[in-house]
């Protein structure tokens, strides 16, 4: 078996890199809830009491909430988990962007993005001319409807989708050449949690606001915000535990070979 060229990794990459962006956008739907064993929701709890103590004396401005008695989050956040199976992928394309840009330069970390940009496009437009074309009545497996349920997507989130995909990723490209610049090519760790995390903050907000805002009268700041915070510290804590994958897919990307791409 012949050993892999960095070009073959680079298609191998780009392949992870669509494979999550279409399975984040596809599954996205699904929101599952899990109990952590308690010493992982303890120290969870432990590490992040911080940032939910912060968030709760911001948002203890507003009549509705306190520090304490009733805060904006839970400081017990991680006893039950609640999200989106989604979220197991995003992280995947973010980590991917960052191996590519530490190695192979921003340019080409640009390039995975826009190969995105265009699947996603693609992908939406098919999945819309899919559900709204007329079924055969006497060729059917499952019904319309139920078709239309798994598969349908509004234009509204489309657009949201794309819209937060690609503010997200050119932030991550830029944050990371900056920190990269900043740090004279040192502290990997740092680039790549640094940039990330804002990133997937600059994700599920311009998501969660174009997709949600004003569906009802519920769907106000506040209540956009609630669905944000949760959601960035998951990502958040995905950014953390792929520092060792950076790590070891830069190395497994430098391997020394006479490809370019």
């Amino acid at each position: 078996m012949r050993k892999l060229t960095q070009q073959d990794k680079i298609y191998f990459l780009l392949g992870l890199f669509i494979a999550s962006l279409l399975a984040a956008n596809f599954l996205g739907g699904k929101i599952t809830a899990f109990t952590p064993p308690i010493f992982i929701s303890g120290f969870l709890n432990l590490i992040f009491w911080p940032l939910f103590f912060l968030v709760n004396i911001i948002a203890s401005a507003l009549p509705q909430y306190s520090v304490f008695y009733q805060p904006f989050l839970d400081y017990k956040f991680f006893n039950v988990i609640h999200v989106s199976v989604g979220i197991f992928t995003v992280p995947v394309m973010f980590l991917i962007t960052d191996i590519i840009e530490e190695v192979l330069g921003k340019n080409v970390a640009k390039k995975f993005v826009g190969v995105g940009l265009v699947v996603m496009i693609f992908t939406i437009f098919i999945t819309i001319l899919s559900v709204i074309s007329p079924a055969d009545p006497l060729r059917q497996y499952f019904s319309q409807e139920a078709y239309s349920q798994i598969f349908g997507v509004t234009i509204r989130m489309s657009i949201a989708s794309i819209i937060a995909f690609i503010l997200a990723q050119y932030h991550d490209i830029w944050a990371f050449n900056f920190w990269k610049k900043v740090t004279a090519s040192k502290w990997l760790w740092l680039r790549n949690n640094a940039s990330t995390i804002v990133s997937q903050f600059i994700d599920s907000t311009v998501f969660m606001f174009i997709a949600f805002y004003g569906l009802t009268p519920k769907f106000d700041t506040v209540y956009i915000f609630s669905l944000i915070i949760p959601y960035w510290i998951f990502k958040i804590v995905f950014a953390l535990l792929d520092t060792p994958f950076c790590y070891l897919g830069v190395k497994w990307l430098k391997e020394k070979n006479d490809n370019k791409i």
